[in-house]
């Protein structure tokens, strides 16, 4: 088959959706691979290496005009016209994006998002939200020592000693465990909260202080349970605890690094106005959930209201960071995570003859099929 691997346009994205390793797979079976010139620059791939692997160098149209398509994230207004009816769109296509469900579908194209992959054992070498979330809570923590005013670790100098910087993270995801064991790395003391009781077990293995609301309902237990490995809406009454809770750990903190979402709603509030007021002069946190909380005075901010998506501000004599995109910020890696993710996917719809096979009694295809034959398949 006919395999394009466009470059990817939409702003601050430097990921490609196949690497040299992946097409030289691709290639060993049979596929035919054509790669925009220029894919993987911004992740360090360059064509040379491309070639070597056995894809041919191509225009954008070319790309997009394969039977199958490998995309970081879903195609611009721009993009999608060049898409041949009929073909195959796989990427991060905005599952709960309805808007986007349906022009993918209008365009006639067969699509499916990753994201929307069951959190299965079996599905976990494509499952992307975890791979790139991995790298998210990693950059977290980096680009948080990089605004913090002061030492993460401990130090004893001739000057006297400085102490270590105490980190708050709110969401232990992924993303989360990955923020806690970085800032262990680096020596900070590190607190962590999250809905879920199940995973106090992990926070403290990777050296953090688990923070503790218990619950006094059994409608507040069966929502901290979760679904499919996700969070789910605690009632307010739990909510009201929590918030009295990370807001008097929020003033003692250097560090916050919240990763809070729940997939298909907004973000929830974690941090309010009055909090970061509360907060110590030169401390910083990292919103990975920037641009998709509430409104708040005209801006969409994220797990804070004074969160601004792809802008470090300060507010309170607080630095708030709500980079949207911290795995693109590790492009070289989060492009080989993402790449074996779609070569594991991959494997599901293509045959060993190299001939396209959707089976629909398969969980993992039945779960991501966005669209098909000019309908969405998949409900917001």
């Amino acid at each position: 088959m006919h395999i394009g691997v466009p470059a990817e346009t939409r702003p601050y994205e430097t990921r490609v959706a196949a690497t040299p390793e992946t097409v030289k797979k691709y290639v060993s079976q049979g596929h035919r691979v054509t790669v925009q010139s220029g894919a993987g620059t911004g992740a360090s791939y360059l064509d040379d290496a491309y070639s070597a692997a056995g894809a041919e160098l191509v225009d954008a149209p070319t790309a997009l005009g394969a039977e199958i398509v490998l995309k970081v994230q879903t195609p611009t207004d721009s993009e999608l016209p060049l898409l041949k009816r009929g073909a195959v769109l796989i990427g991060m296509l905005e599952p709960f994006n309805t808007e986007n469900s349906s022009k993918l579908a209008a365009a006639g194209i067969t699509a499916f998002s990753l994201e929307a992959a069951p959190r299965t054992t079996r599905a976990q070498s494509l499952d992307v939200l975890s791979s790139q979330a991995n790298i998210a809570g990693y950059k977290a923590v980096l680009l948080a020592a990089d605004l913090y005013p002061r030492f993460m670790p401990m130090l004893m100098t001739a000057a006297g000693t400085v102490k270590a910087a105490r980190v708050l993270i709110l969401g232990a995801g992924v993303a989360g465990l990955q923020a806690i064991a970085t800032a262990k790395r680096l020596g900070a003391v590190i607190e962590a909260s999250d809905v879920r009781p199940a995973v106090k077990e992990q926070i403290e293995s990777l050296g953090a202080k688990f923070l503790d609301v218990p619950y006094e309902t059994a409608e507040e237990r069966e929502a901290a349970e979760g679904v499919g490995g996700y969070a789910r809406p605690m009632p307010p009454s739990w909510l009201t605890r929590q918030s009295a809770l990370v807001h008097e750990r929020a003033k003692q903190a250097d560090v916050i690094i919240s990763t809070a979402l729940i997939p298909g709603r907004p973000a929830p509030t974690l941090l309010s106005v009055e909090t970061v007021q509360a907060m110590k002069p030169g401390s910083v946190l990292i919103d990975l959930a920037a641009g998709r909380g509430a409104e708040y005075e005209g801006n969409r901010g994220g797990n804070c209201p004074l969160t601004e998506a792809d802008k470090v501000v300060v507010k309170h004599g607080v630095t708030i960071a709500g980079y949207t995109n911290l795995a693109s910020m590790v492009a070289s890696d989060a492009s080989a995570l993402y790449a074996r993710n779609l070569l594991d996917f991959m494997k599901l719809i293509v045959t060993k003859e190299g001939a396209l096979n959707i089976d629909l009694a398969d969980d993992i295809v039945a779960a991501t099929l966005l669209a098909r034959d000019g309908e969405v398949t998949r409900k917001a």
